[in-house]
């Protein structure tokens, strides 16, 4: 069996009830972990040919064997070697899908291969986590907690861990309190305020990104990023937020955030902030010009 893909929260939760359940049945005597980074491909071929010890089956988890050379290129040899009182499990974190390895991996093994979850998955993920380790989140709560610190799910993972060490519901109040509001989330709150014309918001935000350690650079770059997306929404006509996020490829929230955002501009008004983004990043670079002042001074622009 394999078990591949970069969502890490996914592989490793398949592989804890994979080894749970065999061990419940088979005790640990038949567990062998082998490192494909640390071990020799002989030391492997000798893992699935031996027989299990006080036990009726073995299972032998093989993490990244790809990173050894002469497993990839005998991978169809190797499958020959496991004798059949034994059970290999294959970890890969990512693979490249033009290698015949991977080919193999799937024609020839039960292959599970664990996508990235995209902004919506991460929220139904989040609830379904927090009911399983005994703790409440509503929908709306596990939305608001991705939005504030973004849809990484190991990261959400370990927020709900935290929250739910504070107190068993998890509602906005302790995601306030108890969670940093990631910068590509405030950027949205930045330009709202902005735009809605609340300049002493607009810039508590921007202050608030700095101290973060965020340099004036790098959101100019988030700000190019989000007029970027604006400009898509206010081109995509009739078509629902939904539809956007999927042809555009970006997150729900994104989409549905932007076009709020694009029904307060013209288009015309969307291309004139572009350039002057792009004037403001440019002189920042050649004539002196103070990032921190620019930037400022843009959001005064939109309000």
């Amino acid at each position: 069996m394999t078990l591949t893909g970069e969502n890490d929260v996914a592989r490793q939760a398949d592989l804890r009830r994979i080894v749970a359940s065999f061990v419940a049945e088979h005790t640990d005597m038949g567990l062998e972990k082998l490192d494909g980074e640390e071990v020799s491909y002989e030391r492997m071929v000798e893992a699935v040919q031996s027989l299990p010890f006080l036990a009726s089956r073995k299972l032998v988890v093989l993490r990244a064997p790809s990173k050894n050379k002469e497993f990839t290129e005998r991978f169809e040899a190797f499958l020959g070697e496991i004798a059949e009182t034994n059970d290999v499990l294959i970890l890969e974190s990512k693979l490249d899908k033009r290698l015949s390895y991977y080919k193999q991996l799937k024609k020839l093994t039960e292959f599970c291969e664990f996508s990235v979850l995209d902004a919506h998955g991460v929220v139904r993920f989040a609830g379904d986590y927090a009911r399983e380790q005994g703790g409440t989140l509503s929908a709306g709560d596990a939305r608001y907690l991705v939005e504030r610190v973004g849809a990484n799910q190991l990261l959400v993972q370990h927020e709900i861990d935290k929250l739910l060490a504070y107190n068993a519901t998890v509602d906005r109040r302790s995601i306030d309190l108890l969670t940093e509001a990631s910068p590509q989330s405030t950027v949205f709150e930045l330009l709202d305020a902005a735009f809605a014309g609340n300049v002493r918001r607009a810039t508590q935000l921007y202050k608030e990104q700095r101290s973060l350690g965020e340099e004036p650079q790098k959101i100019i770059a988030m700000l190019a990023w989000q007029l970027h997306i604006i400009a898509l929404c206010k081109t995509a006509g009739e078509r629902p937020s939904d539809v956007v996020a999927r042809e555009a490829k970006i997150s729900p929230f994104v989409a549905q955030k932007s076009m709020n955002l694009a029904r307060r501009l013209t288009l015309a008004r969307i291309k004139e902030l572009v350039t002057e983004l792009r004037k403001l990043d440019q002189r920042t670079k050649t004539d002196g010009t103070l990032p921190d002042e620019a930037v400022q001074y843009f959001l005064l622009t939109l309000a």
